[in-house]
C-alpha cells in the first residue's frame, strides 16, 4: 500500500502519519505541503516529517496531477482550517478547501487511486438547535470556510469511476499536536488556565460543540484509507466523533478547571445569542467503523493538553497573539513578505 497524505504539516498531519505508520509498518507514506506551518513545532522529539518516506513540498492548488500515480490512498488535509482565516481570505479558502479539493480527486480517479479521503467538518451544519444532526439532515453552513467544505463534499458526490471517496465530518478538533494549535475551544481553555489561571466563556456557555481528540481523528482516517464499497457505499459522508462527546462550552471551562487547580471560570452571561451551537449524531460511524472509535475522553484530552503544554514549559498569557494561532502564523509570512496576500510564496 501507497499513501499520499496532502496537508501533512499542520495540526492534524503528525498525529495521522504516526497512525498509519504504527499500524501499516510496511506502507509507503509520502507527504505533500506547503509549509505554512513547518515552523509552528510544539514539544515534539522527534520531527514528524521522519516518519514519512518522502516529503513534498508545493501548493496543493497546483500538485502535478502525475504525481498522483502509483497511490493506493489519498488523504486531504490541506485547508485553510477555520473561520478566522476562512473571513480573512474568503476566496483563497474557496480555492484550496473546494477548488483544489475537487481538482484532486477528479485526477487521483483518473490515475487509479483506490480510496480518496477528505477532512470536512461538521461546522457545515451551522445553527442546528433540537435533536443532534445525523449525515441526511439539512446543511447550513454560517461561514466561509463551512461553505468551502459543503461544497467540496457536494462536488466529490458527483465524481464517477470506482474510486472510493469518503468525507469524513469532524467533530471540533481538541488535543495535543507535535504542531499545536491553540485557535480552538478546548486547547484555548487549558492554554488560559495554565497561564492565566483564569477561563473567559465569551458566550452563556450554553452553545453545543461536538469534540474530538487528534488522536482519534487519526483513527477515522485510517478506516477511512482501508474502506470498501460494501461498507457505507462507493461515496460517502459520515459524521466521525462519539455521542459522548457532544459538549457544552461551560462543560468545557469547568472540566478544564477541575483538571488546572486553581483555576477560575467566568461566564457572560450578558453575551448575545451565539448561534454557533450544534450537536451530532454519530452512530452511523458507530456502526460503520466499529474498530476504529474514539477512545480519548474529555477528561483525556485535558491531560494530554496539559502534559505537552507544561513539556513545552509553556507560560504565555498573551499566546493569542502568537503563532500558535494560525491567522497569526499566516499574516506574519504576509507582513514580513514571504507570502503573497493570495497566499503563495515569494520567491527569494
Amino acid at each position: 500500500m501507497k499513501i499520499l497524505i496532502i496537508g501533512n504539516m499542520g495540526y492534524v498531519g503528525p498525529g495521522v502519519v504516526r497512525e498509519l505508520a504504527a499500524r501499516h509498518p510496511s506502507t509507503i507514506l509520502h507527504g505533500y505541503d506547503n509549509a505554512y506551518f513547518a515552523h509552528c513545532l510544539t514539544g515534539a522529539s522527534q520531527l514528524p516529517e521522519s516518519r514519512l518516506d518522502r516529503q513534498y513540498f508545493g501548493d496543493v492548488r497546483f500538485l502535478p496531477e502525475r504525481l498522483l500515480e502509483g497511490y493506493t490512498a489519498v488523504v486531504q488535509l490541506a485547508a485553510v482550517s477555520n473561520d478566522p482565516m476562512g473571513s480573512r481570505f474568503s476566496e483563497e479558502t474557496m480555492a484550496i478547501n473546494q477548488a483544489a479539493t475537487l481538482r484532486l480527486a477528479r485526477a487521483a480517479s483518473r490515475a487509479g487511486v483506490r480510496n480518496f479521503v477528505f477532512a470536512s467538518s461538521c461546522s457545515i451544519y451551522g445553527c442546528a438547535a433540537g435533536a443532534p444532526r445525523r449525515e441526511t439532515d439539512e446543511l447550513a453552513p454560517l461561514t466561509d470556510y463551512a461553505r468551502s467544505k459543503v461544497g467540496a463534499e457536494q462536488g466529490l458526490a458527483n465524481i464517477g469511476g470506482d474510486m472510493v471517496i469518503t468525507s469524513l465530518r469532524f467533530a471540533t478538533a481538541c488535543g495535543m499536536s507535535d504542531r499545536l494549535r491553540l485557535d480552538l475551544v478546548l486547547n484555548d481553555f487549558v492554554a488560559s488556565a495554565l497561564t492565566q489561571r483564569h477561563i473567559s466563556v465569551l458566550s452563556d456557555g450554553t452553545p453545543w460543540r461536538p469534540l474530538i481528540d487528534v488522536v482519534d481523528m487519526a483513527r477515522a482516517i485510517d478506516w477511512a484509507v482501508l474502506r470498501l464499497p460494501d461498507n457505507g457505499g462507493r461515496v460517502l459522508s459520515i459524521n466521525v466523533g462519539a455521542n459522548a462527546r457532544n459538549h457544552q462550552v461551560r462543560e468545557l471551562a469547568f472540566a478544564v478547571a477541575d483538571q488546572v487547580p486553581g483555576t477560575e471560570v467566568s461566564i457572560n452571561q450578558e453575551a448575545a445569542e451565539d448561534n454557533r451551537s450544534y450537536r451530532v449524531d454519530f452512530d452511523l460511524f458507530s456502526r460503520l467503523a466499529p474498530d476504529h472509535q474514539p477512545r480519548n475522553s474529555l477528561a483525556q484530552s485535558i491531560d494530554g493538553l496539559v502534559e505537552g503544554l507544561r513539556r513545552m514549559r509553556f507560560a504565555d498569557p498573551d499566546f493569542r497573539a502568537s503563532s500558535l494561532m494560525r491567522l497569526n502564523a499566516l499574516q506574519a509570512h504576509i507582513e514580513e513578505g514571504r507570502l503573497s496576500r493570495d497566499l503563495t510564496w515569494k520567491g527569494p
